[in-house]
């Protein structure tokens, strides 16, 4: 490695015979670098001191400019996504890693800052081209003045076996957390599932619940696992009776404020009489008002927003706008009042209702009396309990309000209303000695109701109330390992989904039990500011955010690319890359709203899906490309199935970041039709230890323009243009040579998007059977493809013969029943 004083691109002129212990003097302080003290030889550790101590201290790591680079960054306190550029000073705040592609030695290098004792460490632009890193302990009274150990840099010609070689050292040298190699995945990740969050917000309760489910088993598709998202907890304000859930809350920032005062479920679920929903006369319920509860708020929240803005402008004359919050207000008391639910009439009476007849025990058994193939219901908690914690004097845990202190690296970040909340208000703060004790107490209650996981959201909040606990990196610990151990104990140590995590702290010191998690940004049905463009513009960020947040955070949890809703007017667009996410499926329909002819292209009957092998990650050609405001790049993503692999084509673009607004805003210039190519090259074959090796030759299945197409590793590639807002999946299956120069190839059932992940066993030759060619085990119902450059003699389905059709650009066909008694297995047999 050169010294960082060098002149341009001094940063990572880098050649593996170098030697890795060095120290160069700079003007600010010193930067060392020294060898990894693992086993992996491409890497090296990097350090600086200063003259003083401080709890957060900044140093160059030298500088590059005309050097293309993806990064990943925190553009909210929670939530991360890709920014791409070519200097140093292209850098936003925040940067978790950066990755460079170094052609002239033909590879990429990798700098990730990372935890060295209390200090955890970011990436942020400098001047002139410079790379500054900052390592903070989120503490005035943790300091430190020297570093050996704050970065870590890789070097590979592989971009995805560089990210994996780099994860595994820092998992050897920091021994905090886990890969996902090492861990067990929840259950739900095979299946289909329904969050019932943007379908109620805060006004859920059981008959909605109850209502929604059957809906989709009424439909034809049944929902394996539920997640009760927030709204079912015990939530006051601190002016408040203590003793009392907060009423008629809709959407999420009126209780940002609100702190838990009890550890088990709120007052609708408390009320709930068992046998409620299973009897003849079971409440009815109106799908309409949800949708009249959240309109209505989302007026009282426009009308206050635009009230703060007159007051910024120097207006002083607010009557006419608290004139209408009070009347909006009080529409709002009326919709609950005249609407409430019978369930709670029939409860026992008191907000204390016990035993196993009443609550959320009771609740979540007759969810599984009626339906059976409800494997899992998960709730939503927030780290801290909810988001303003839990309220001080009101459980038996030793809690007390902490107020909220922003680091400076988060100044670069977007405004949040849930942070402007959070300051507000600050956080309630468990003491966390008693951390493993908060989340048993919580965690051992849910087990007795029923529930076999938990969804845990703000995870971030840590790191705004470490003054006091010994720094950011402490706290964390101690929550981490509370979190862990209650993980274990009540959730068979597996069911947990992670949300609003996506910075550093979190993967490096919180991830060793802990197995999936988000990885974008919330599905957006709508801008809550506004839609400059309907609906449209934040549909293709949600994507980007999850394909590249993928390529590191893959490496330690599942991916989950997050719900949609089935009805959206982008919800194929969705629905396409969920398909090949490699990850759990789940949307957040309102009752009565779903699509189910599009929920079949992704869900079998029984609730499962036919999931790719692997996580979707961005093609080599996308990584240092903007597809979301460039005008010319598609986002392409990668993955397996058992029997060939997936490529799926998005047109993203019409939205980004704006570093000087620390926003991101629509680009509607960049929203129209995009032209690219793709190649069976594009896959990652030797990514997939079973398909090492590329075949000789490729048929290609465009699931979207139903076509068929040959390829080789020598052909041109295919050339799309694609639509804003629209998709293509291109299926790519070698070709098997059989005897007499019968080539064979089978496609799937292409009525799924992931049509070659209903493929479940492929076998040929001998080892069938004399006089079979080819035998295809297969999931699902409906219209099966393969490609066959002759017609077969017979087809069998199940044993018995049946017509097929087969024509002469060798596309074979047969169309599959779904048997209920088979779990929606053929056995297709075709005799040559």
């Amino acid at each position: 490695m050169a010294p960082p004083n060098d002149p341009v691109n001094s940063l990572f002129r880098f050649h593996r015979s170098e030697p890795l212990e060095k120290i160069y003097d700079l003007s600010n302080g010193k930067f060392s670098v020294r060898a990894c003290s693992c086993s992996v030889s491409k890497g090296g550790f990097l350090g600086f001191c200063k003259e003083e101590p401080s709890d957060r201290l900044t140093n160059s790591l030298g500088r590059f400019k005309d050097r293309d680079f993806l990064s990943i960054f925190r553009f909210k306190t929670w939530w991360s996504t890709m920014w791409v550029g070519n200097s140093g000073s292209d850098l936003q705040m925040e940067t978790q890693w950066v990755l460079f592609d170094v052609p002239q030695i033909k590879s990429y290098v990798l700098l990730i800052p990372i935890i060295e004792g209390r200090f955890r460490s970011a990436l942020q632009p400098g001047s002139n081209g410079h790379v500054i890193i900052s390592a903070e302990s989120g503490s005035a009274q943790v300091k430190s003045s020297n570093f050996d150990a704050i970065a870590y840099v890789h070097l590979s010609n592989n971009p995805y076996n560089l990210m994996k070689e780099a994860i595994t050292a820092l998992r050897v040298h920091l021994n905090t957390f886990r890969l996902l190699e090492e861990k067990t995945v929840p259950n739900l990740v095979d299946k289909f599932g329904w969050c019932t969050w943007d379908a109620f917000y805060l006004t859920v309760e059981p008959v909605g619940i109850w209502h929604g489910v059957n809906d989709f088993a009424e439909g034809g598709i049944s929902p394996r696992f539920l997640i009760i998202d927030d709204g079912w907890q015990s939530v006051n304000l601190d002016d408040e009776n203590p003793t009392e859930d907060k009423k008629n809350l809709v959407l999420g920032g009126t209780q940002m404020t609100g702190r838990l005062h009890r550890l088990d479920e709120g007052e609708k679920f408390r009320k709930y009489k068992g046998g409620t929903m299973l009897g003849p006369n079971a409440p009815p319920f109106d799908p309409k008002k949800p949708k009249f509860l959240i309109s209505k708020a989302i007026e009282i929240e426009h009308t206050e927003k635009a009230r703060d803005k007159a007051i910024q402008s120097g207006v002083t004359d607010m009557s006419e706008f608290e004139t209408k919050i009070q009347k909006f207000k009080q529409e709002l008391d009326d919709i609950f009042g005249k609407e409430e639910s019978n369930v709670l009439s029939q409860g026992c009476g008191s907000c204390s209702c016990k035993g196993e007849n009443y609550g959320l025990v009771a609740f979540t058994r007759d969810l599984r009396t009626k339906f059976k193939g409800l494997d899992d219901i998960y709730v939503w908690h927030a780290l801290c309990g909810t988001w303003g914690g839990v309220r001080p004097g009101t459980t038996h845990l030793d809690s007390k309000i902490v107020p909220c202190k922003l680091s400076p690296g988060l100044d670069g970040t977007m405004d949040d209303l849930a942070v402007i909340k959070l300051i507000e208000g600050g956080i309630g703060l468990v003491n966390p000695e008693q951390a493993s004790d908060f989340y048993d107490s919580m965690h051992s209650h849910l087990v007795k109701s029923g529930i076999t996981g938990v969804k845990v959201d703000v995870i971030h909040t840590l790191e705004y109330v470490s003054e006091e606990y010994g720094g950011r990196v402490e706290l964390a610990k101690a929550y981490y390992k509370g979190i862990t151990e209650s993980l274990s104990k009540n959730f068979k140590g597996s069911g947990l989904i992670s949300s609003m995590q996506q910075g550093n702290d979190f993967f490096f010191l919180g991830t060793n039990q802990i197995s999936i998690g988000r990885v974008g940004d919330d599905f957006w049905f709508q801008d809550p500011n506004g839609d400059p463009m309907g609906v449209y513009w934040l549909q293709g960020v949600h994507m980007i955010h999850c394909a590249y947040n993928s390529l590191w955070m893959g490496q330690i949890i599942q991916p989950d690319w997050d719900m949609f809703q089935s009805d959206h007017l982008c919800a194929k667009f969705h629905a396409g890359s969920r398909a090949i996410c490699g990850g759990p499926i789940y949307v957040s329909d309102s009752v009565g709203d779903h699509d189910f002819d599009l929920l079949k292209k992704l869900v079998y009957p029984d609730g499962t899906i036919p999931k790719c092998q692997h996580f979707a990650l961005p093609t080599r050609d996308c990584l240092f490309k903007n597809p979301l405001f460039d005008q010319k790049t598609i986002l392409k993503i990668w993955n397996f199935n058992r029997y060939g692999g997936v490529i799926g084509a998005f047109n993203c673009q019409g939205a980004g970041w704006v570093p000087k607004e620390r926003r991101i805003r629509c680009y509607s210039e960049c929203y129209k039709p995009i032209s690219g190519s793709v190649h069976v090259s594009d896959i990652e074959w030797d990514q997939n230890l079973k398909a090492a090796q590329m075949a000789e030759e490729y048929v290609v299945y465009l699931n979207q323009a139903e076509e068929l197409k040959l390829m080789t590793p020598k052909s041109d590639p295919i050339q799309v243009t694609i639509q804003p807002s629209t998709f293509e999946l291109f299926s790519f299956v070698p070709i098997t040579k059989l005897s007499g120069n019968i080539k064979f190839a089978p496609i799937g059932l292409t009525n799924m998007f992931n049509s070659g992940g209903t493929i479940q066993e492929l076998r040929y030759g001998e080892s069938i059977g004399a006089d079979i060619g080819a035998q295809v085990t297969v999931k699902g119902g409906g219209n099966f493809i393969a490609y066959s450059n002759v017609s077969p003699k017979k087809c069998k389905l199940n044993g018995a013969e049946v017509t097929f059709e087969w024509l002469a650009d060798g596309k074979l066909a047969l169309n599959l029943p779904w048997i209920e008694e088979a779990e929606g297995i053929s056995v297709v047999d075709f005799l040559f």
